[in-house]
């Protein structure tokens, strides 16, 4: 089961197939998607977001296998602004993306914060690795400011082409730690 999280100003709801309309509505800008796996198709088609929900995110939760959210203003719970996922994959747990009206503002901070402690503190497990362009700099200030330290820097393929790569992980240690010094 995926839980409800929340936030100080968002409701992470669990993804239901109603939800790919409004992705579909809000996802497929190049500002967005250049820097995820290039699995994700460019151009974007019309049924991208509920061929995804359809046949990878929702069989995933089904198999217990990956957790998936609808980012929602507390103030606008009708709406969805952006989504987040973990899943168990050996090297990148975690994936997220925002829609551009609402980026710059701190919500996917907040966002990767219910998600991080929900995969340790609920799902009980030992590390969480992200993978993510180096010229990404937002998403990588995220990790950064959660106390992930980079592990190895690579090569590899996203939906704009070939880009250096950081892998950052952090311990259910640390992030325990982290969370008890605030």
């Amino acid at each position: 089961m995926v839980p409800i999280l929340t936030t100080p100003r968002l409701i992470l709801r669990p993804i239901e197939i109603a939800d790919a309309e409004q992705v579909q509505q809000i996802f497929p800008h190049w500002e967005i998607v250049r820097y995820l796996a290039p699995v994700v198709p460019w151009p974007y088609p019309p049924d991208g977001a509920l061929t995804y929900f359809r046949d990878v995110a929702l069989p995933g939760i089904e198999r217990g296998e990956e957790w998936h959210w609808s980012l929602r203003l507390n103030s606008q719970p009708d709406k969805l602004i952006g989504c987040i996922g973990l899943r168990t994959r050996e090297s990148n747990n975690r994936g997220f993306w925002i829609g551009l009206p609402w980026q710059g503002q701190g919500l996917m901070t907040e966002a990767v914060e219910a998600a991080t402690d929900f995969w340790f503190n609920h799902l009980g497990f030992p590390v969480l690795r992200a993978q993510k362009a180096i010229d990404n700099h937002a998403s990588c200030r995220i990790s950064e400011k959660f106390g992930m330290r980079v592990i190895a820097i690579e090569e590899r393929d996203f939906v704009s082409g070939r880009h250096l790569s950081q892998l950052c992980e952090i311990t259910a240690e640390e992030w325990r730690n982290r969370k008890q010094q605030r």
